[in-house]
């Protein structure tokens, strides 16, 4: 069985606990219902607690939870909450013996890893505290492998983060050892030598009207596109509900990358297009790929963001191996080029964009103007041997119209 999760909490002994996504709303309920039945303070006159009693917890956030003792000691009691999975040392007063809810089942579930060896035999506290960074509150894809021996036990599975095998990545950290080495093998992170490309994006057919967002320009007539994944999803085509997916998926892909990319290997391998990761300047890394090398003393590279058309000039630092699972995602940016106008032959505006001066800098930057942080569609008029579009706003007036009415631009039939 196959299904989501959120990771709850990482024991001290590596025991993984998982809230299955589909559980989520009758714990809700269940929570809901305790906080109605205990409110104030916990068990003020002396009890005598047992070891696995039941008991509900005012927790530090002062909600009640489920939970059972697992051991006693004077006047602090040390407790797990079922629900969750932690242990936790708690002042008697702050515990309530309780009957009620026993005969629900906890809606956390212990697990270990399928087929993974912990170096040592057990899982090292080093290994412990990077699970519980990486995977704590995080949700993740469960493959069930194993059912345990009795029904308090640890489910065997596999886990998944971002399309990345758990198992294996920990094997990679040499904090385990994966025995089952097809799920090795299925990781494919480190395949540095290859030479993979991106997959292209799908596009709608030629005039059709869809939504997009334009996340770069070149120039006034040169941009890049992508399929606006914001719109409501019934009025969508199948290519665009496709690259709906596909961006969300991938955001949430990218977000585990960047949890981990400290452990992907720098590029020592320059060659033009070669799919990588770069770090942008607000921190985080982006796919991207290698166009030229700029500089050589100290090496600086020149690089695109493919899912947005952004250049950058960075260092060797900046830039490491692609995990091989990040290129089943189509490139989210597409370049077009608008059609209906071109530059105005008597734009007298001194000041010109260097890598094309046809344009004027006034021309760019009504353009900006014109399509930055707006709801704008598209349609595409040509895709041989540019992809060539009409652009409108928001108004469902062409974009570049302003630029005419400014003199900047003049039409082109």
């Amino acid at each position: 069985k196959v299904f989501q999760a959120v990771v709850s909490c990482i024991g001290g002994d590596g025991t993984i606990y998982i809230i299955p996504k589909s559980f989520e709303t009758a714990l809700n309920k269940l929570m809901a219902e305790i906080q109605n039945t205990f409110k104030g303070l916990g068990l003020l006159i002396p009890y005598c607690w047992k070891k696995g009693e039941a008991c509900v917890v005012r927790g530090s956030d002062t909600v009640w939870y489920r939970a059972k003792i697992v051991e006693v000691s004077g006047s602090t009691l040390q407790v797990q909450y079922i629900d969750h999975g932690y242990i936790e040392s708690i002042p008697q007063c702050h515990l309530y013996p309780t009957t009620f809810y026993t005969g629900i089942p906890p809606f956390c579930i212990p697990c270990q890893l399928y087929k993974t060896l912990p170096i040592g035999n057990f899982w090292q506290q080093e290994a412990v505290e990077y699970l519980q960074e990486l995977l704590k509150n995080e949700e993740v894809e469960i493959h069930v492998k194993e059912l345990p021996d009795n029904p308090w036990g640890k489910l065997s599975i596999s886990l998944y983060f971002g399309g990345m095998s758990l198992s294996s990545f920990m094997a990679y950290q040499r904090y385990c050892v994966a025995e089952d080495c097809q799920d090795i093998q299925k990781l494919g992170v480190f395949e540095g030598d290859l030479s993979p490309s991106y997959l292209l994006q799908p596009l709608p057919v030629p005039g059709e009207i869809f939504p997009v967002t334009v996340t770069h320009l070149v120039s006034p007539k040169e941009v890049y596109i992508c399929l606006d994944s914001s719109e409501n999803l019934k009025k969508r085509s199948a290519t665009e509900r496709s690259a709906s997916c596909d961006s969300e998926s991938l955001s949430k892909a990218l977000k585990w990358c960047n949890k981990i990319v400290k452990t992907l290997p720098h590029l020592t391998n320059f060659k033009k297009e070669l799919p990588c990761l770069a770090e942008y300047v607000d921190g985080l890394w982006y796919r991207a790929k290698l166009l030229s090398i700029t500089q050589l003393v100290p090496v600086q590279i020149l690089v695109q963001f493919v899912d947005y058309g952004t250049y950058l000039v960075a260092p060797t630092s900046r830039l490491r191996h692609i995990p091989c699972h990040l290129l089943k995602y189509p490139v989210q940016a597409v370049r077009v080029l608008l059609a209906g106008f071109r530059p105005a032959s008597d734009d007298k505006n001194v000041e010109r964009i260097p890598y094309s001066p046809e344009w004027s800098l006034k021309a760019l930057w009504t353009m900006v103007d014109c399509v930055e942080g707006k709801r704008l569609s598209a349609s595409i008029l040509t895709v041989s041997p540019e992809v060539t579009i009409s652009l409108y706003g928001d108004d469902r007036n062409l974009v570049h119209l302003k630029l005419i009415e400014m003199g900047l631009a003049e039409l082109d039939q």
